[in-house]
């Protein structure tokens, strides 16, 4: 059900990820992936941290992974989180799964903090770090700007 992120499911990616850039504050990205930069990414996270994917029957479903939260040398065991999964994949505990899998890496590989910063509002997202045991710890007051309006955000973290 979980494997290791591979440059060919970028288009799959796209898949999931390019809706949520187009429709929603849930990334601040504001123009489409292309394959060829979902695959460069997936790559580069790679060097460094776990890029999970959840698959069910050969179609995969969502990814979850880990990426550098800040480039001075004492952050390095520190991580940000994310997590994607398809609309029909959602509301099914997969996303809880997904998470924990990439949580249960994270520890092998030594990681003391994730933190997952969540553009708000965004009931489902918090529902889910909540249950996974982060608390929030900061919240940043029009952060980011999309589709003409301020979006804050919060940041949950959990010691590994």
């Amino acid at each position: 059900m979980f494997r290791p992120a591979l440059s060919s499911d970028a288009a799959a990616f796209c898949a999931i990820y390019n809706p949520c850039v187009l429709g929603t504050t849930i990334t601040f990205e504001e123009e489409v992936v292309t394959e060829a930069d979902m695959a460069g990414r997936i790559q580069k996270v790679q060097e460094a941290y776990p890029w999970l994917v959840l698959e069910e029957e050969g179609r995969v479903l969502g990814y979850a992974y880990s990426s550098i939260w800040r480039t001075r040398a004492a952050y390095r065991f520190s991580t940000e989180t994310a997590i994607y999964l398809a609309e029909d994949a959602r509301g099914r505990g997969l996303g809880v799964q997904l998470y924990r899998a990439l949580l249960q890496e994270l520890r092998e590989r030594g990681f003391h903090l994730a933190l997952g910063g969540l553009a708000l509002p965004n009931a489902p997202s918090v529902a889910l770090h909540e249950k996974l045991g982060f608390e929030k710890v900061g919240h940043m007051k029009e952060a980011g700007w999309k589709f003409g309006a301020w979006v804050d955000v919060g940041f949950w973290q959990l010691q590994l």
